[in-house]
Formats: C-alpha cells, sequence, structure tokens
C-alpha cells in the first residue's frame, strides 16, 4: 500500500501538486489515494468542531472547574484559547504543507526523525483512544438530567458516586457500540452525521448561551471571586480550574486528520483548524459565562456537583431545559464519532507505513466504503475497555479525563517543538500553492515567536494538568494509583512503545 515512508520525504516537498486532482495528490508523499474523498469544507469544519464538541466538553467539566476554582475559573478559558490558537496556527501552516492521514504523526516524522514521529503517533492515537472514553462517559451528566429512567444503576446520577460512575460506564459502552457501527459503515454516511449532529450543536450552543445571559441572576464582577473554590489562592484556583478549557479545546487537528478525505486540503484543512476551534472557544466561554450569570445559587452545593444540566432545568424550567439537554445529548454522540474516526485515521496511518502490530489488517481499506474497517473496532474495544475502570472507583471519571488530555498535549508539543528547531535552522518552506494557485497558508515573520510561544504554553499545560495533586486526583484518599495515573499512565504508554519497537528491530534483523 505503500511506496515509502515519512523518514523518505521528510524534507519540504520541491514542488507543488496545486493542480493535481484530488485523487492523485497523494503520490507525492508515496502514498495512493484509498480513502474516499468526499468532505467538503464544511465537513472538514465539522471533524474539527465536533471533536472540540464545546458542549459535551463544557457540560462534562463544568462543575468540575467550578468546584475547584470558583467563578474565576472563567479567566483561565481566554488564557487556555489563546495558547491553543498559537497551536492551532502552527498546525495550520503543517496541515498546508502535509495533507495527510495521522496528522501529528506525519507531521513530527518529518520535521524530526522517523521515531521521534512514531512515538509522537503513538502518544497521540493512545490519547485519543482515551479521550473516545472521556466522552462517551459524558452522556452520564446529561441523560438522568432529562429521564431518570436512564439512570439504570443505582439511584444516586452524579458521575462522582459509585451508582452514577458505574451507570456513566454502561451508557459509555453502548454510545460505543453505535458509533462503530457508523465508523465501519460509509465515510459518507459518517460525514453527514457529523454535518447535521454539529449544526445541531451550534445551533442548541447559541440558543444557551442567549437563554442563559437573558436569565443571569448576577453580574459579570462575579468571575472575580473564587467563592466556594476548593483550592486555596487565586492561582490554585486558575491552574485547577483550567482543567475545563484545556479538556474542551483539544482535537482540532482533526481536520487534518481528514485531509485524505477533503476536496483541496492544502486550502480547506489549514483555515478549518483555526475556524473550528475559534467557533468552539467563542461559544464555550460565553456558555461558562452564561451558567454563572444564570445559577440559581453559587453557594447552595448544585453547581459544584450538577454543573450546566443543574442550571438549565432550575433556571429555564423542565421543558426548555429538557430540550436544550436533548441537543447536548446529540452533540456527544457526534462527539464521540468524530473522536473515534480521528483516532482510526492516526492508526491507519501508522499501519500503513507498517509501524504497528498488524499493519497489513489494520492498513486494510474497504474499497466500497472507503473505510479502515479494523482501526474502528480496535478504538472502539480498547475505548469500552477504559470504561470499566469507572466500576472500580468514580474517580476513575476524573483520571480518564485530565490523562486524555496530558496525552493529547504532549503530542502536540512534539509537533511543535521540531517544528521550532526546523524554523531556526532555516524556516519552514513557503514555497507552493494550494488548490487554487494561492501561496500556502503561513505565519511568515511571526512564525518563531508565535511558535515557541505555543511550544512554552504546551509544555506548562502538561506538567500542570499531570501534577499528582491528592486533593483532585484521590480526594477520598486510599487510592493513590488515581493520583499518580496520569504519570502512570504515560510511563506504561511509553515503556509499551520502546518494547514494541525493541522487539520489532530485533524482529527485522532476524529477517
Amino acid at each position: 500500500m505503500t511506496t515509502s515512508s515519512p523518514a523518505d520525504v521528510r524534507p519540504d516537498p520541491p514542488h507543488s501538486p496545486a493542480h493535481a486532482p484530488d485523487d492523485h495528490s497523494l503520490a507525492e508523499f508515496g502514498y495512493r489515494q484509498e480513502l474516499h474523498r468526499s468532505l467538503g469544507r464544511y465537513a472538514s469544519f465539522a471533524a474539527g468542531f465536533s471533536f472540540i464538541s464545546v458542549l459535551t466538553t463544557v457540560f462534562q467539566f463544568f462543575a468540575f472547574g467550578y468546584a475547584f476554582g470558583g467563578p474565576v475559573f472563567f479567566w483561565a478559558w481566554p488564557v487556555v484559547l489563546a495558547g491553543q490558537l498559537l497551536v492551532a496556527a502552527c498546525f495550520a501552516e503543517l496541515a498546508a504543507r502535509y495533507p495527510i492521514s495521522g496528522a501529528i504523526y506525519q507531521w513530527a516524522s518529518r520535521l524530526s526523525t522517523p521515531s521521534f514521529g512514531w512515538f509522537a503517533g503513538w502518544i497521540m492515537v493512545i490519547g485519543q483512544i482515551v479521550v473516545v472514553a472521556a466522552a462517551a462517559l459524558a452522556l452520564q451528566m446529561v441523560l438522568p438530567a432529562i429521564w431518570s429512567g436512564f439512570q439504570l444503576i443505582g439511584t444516586d446520577p452524579s458521575p462522582v458516586s459509585p451508582d452514577g460512575a458505574a451507570n456513566a460506564a454502561l451508557l459509555g459502552v453502548v454510545l460505543l457500540v453505535l458509533t462503530t457501527v457508523v465508523n465501519v459503515v460509509d465515510n459518507r454516511v459518517m460525514s453527514v452525521i457529523n454535518r447535521v449532529g454539529v449544526t445541531a450543536e451550534i445551533i442548541g450552543a447559541v440558543l444557551i448561551v442567549v437563554l442563559l445571559l437573558t436569565h443571569s441572576e448576577r453580574t459579570p464582577g462575579i468571575t472575580f471571586h473564587t467563592t466556594g473554590a476548593a483550592q486555596s489562592g487565586l492561582f490554585g484556583a486558575l491552574a485547577v480550574g483550567s482543567f475545563t478549557a484545556a479538556y474542551v479545546m483539544i482535537g482540532f487537528d482533526s481536520a487534518g486528520e481528514m485531509s485524505e478525505e477533503t476536496h483541496n486540503p492544502r486550502r480547506t484543512a489549514p483555515r478549518t483548524i483555526l475556524t473550528a476551534l475559534g467557533a468552539a472557544g467563542l461559544l464555550g466561554g460565553l456558555i461558562v459565562l452564561g451558567g454563572l450569570l444564570a445559577a440559581p445559587s453559587l453557594t447552595d452545593g448544585h453547581l459544584g456537583v450538577d454543573g450546566l444540566s443543574y442550571v438549565l432545568t432550575s433556571s429555564l424550567g423542565d421543558g426548555v431545559g429538557k430540550v436544550l439537554l436533548a441537543d447536548v445529548v446529540v452533540a456527544i454522540a457526534v462527539a464521540t464519532l468524530a473522536i473515534q474516526t480521528a483516532a482510526c485515521r492516526m492508526l491507519f496511518s501508522m499501519a500503513r507505513d507498517g509501524q504497528l502490530p498488524f499493519s497489513a489488517r489494520l492498513a486494510r481499506v474497504n474499497p466500497r466504503t472507503g473505510m479502515p474497517s479494523a482501526p474502528a473496532l480496535v478504538v472502539g474495544v480498547l475505548a469500552a475497555a477504559l470504561l470499566l475502570l469507572n466500576f472500580a472507583s468514580p474517580d476513575a471519571f476524573l483520571a480518564i479525563g485530565t490523562t486524555c488530555i496530558v496525552m493529547l498535549y504532549l503530542a502536540y508539543a512534539m509537533v511543535t517543538g521540531p517544528l521550532l528547531v526546523r524554523r531556526l535552522r532555516g524556516g519552514l518552506s513557503s514555497a507552493g500553492t494550494d488548490e487554487r494557485g494561492a501561496p500556502l497558508f503561513s505565519l511568515g515573520r511571526w512564525g518563531i515567536p508565535v511558535n515557541a510561544l505555543a511550544l512554552l504554553y504546551g509544555l506548562l499545560m502538561t506538567v500542570n494538568l499531570a501534577w499528582p495533586r491528592a486533593a483532585v486526583y484521590d480526594p477520598a484518599g486510599g487510592h493513590w494509583y488515581f493520583q499518580w495515573f496520569t504519570v502512570l499512565f504515560l510511563l506504561v504508554t511509553v515503556v509499551t512503545g520502546l518494547l514494541y519497537r525493541t522487539v520489532r528491530r530485533r524482529d527485522l534483523r532476524v529477517e
């Protein structure tokens, strides 16, 4: 399936296939077109926006941000958005130059070494699988609030209770079965579901913002208070409160992941990477602000446990509130689907280069559907297995959520780091044009400062997220492995990767 690996084409391409047909645009990189090109600009935007899925992630982590940061956690939002826009700008440049599935893996391999690129892809795909599990768990924050009958296990719907955690795992597994089926069927079906879901999510998000702001109980000045924050001090409140924004604003690179299925990817992907993040960041920030202003009370304990579901049903009434929550359910389902699709493309891209176990099977594309079926099954099964941790302890909910953010932030830094080195050694080539003959997206003279700030931000946020705070990761005590879960999971991921590559090199020498 492959005539060359990323290692063979690391340097910037000497010319651009600007006028080549879509089905020949991969030849420059040594690949042939197997995935079906059927995605337009809105579908590309939907891929990035649905991965971010502002309704899914804000509803899932709002309670956590408020519980630990109080109202002031809102101000972590613009900081994280600014930092991620710096990263997205770097990714937009790379998406224009390397429009290939498995974006993080492909970019890191071409900017650095094949081994470094492999580890970036390995960490990214494991992180994506964890994100799939985390997104599926979000149903627990919404479905029982719509109808108590969705609480199939026990009576307490709180995701941090034993009943709620177990029920979240059950609902998540059901959702994963559905998304796996869609990821096997046809990429046109997947695209339609994504576009319809994203449209519904944007409409719902705008309605939620308008209704919350028109039902305000207090002024925006409340966002300067740390009332009720579990973390002491302003810095601590913002550092932990930033988890909510950090969890929301990841996955914008999915537009790059879907490049091989997108028409005019050199022109489309850079724009949709930036617009998906910008739109999600703006809507998410307004939803957080609206929730703080419209909450019936900031001190009755509900906001730090039940989050935005409590605000909607209390402030807007059961009827309107539950209709909007139903829209959130659609967003959660579409987000889980989009994240699983991105993970599938990463597995496919690495397998196509023979870089994973069972590569031949994982790289096989069904010529009728244009979908790599085996990766969808692998991602679905592994994500479902992670959900079983919720049966062990409610603390797994937070451990899974924060671990996936750290994995993706680290993978992002493994791209922005080599990219900065490339710039300092002579710059990223601005030669070439997109499919319409326009110059490729470029940061120009702003490249080095933007890239340097993007890398610094990514590394600082990775440390902040992974720091083993007992009060955050093991509030009940007695579960040291949850306190260190993120660090241990990352360590196991890297060690497993090292072992696999050692065995693979040995086998290649024997052959």
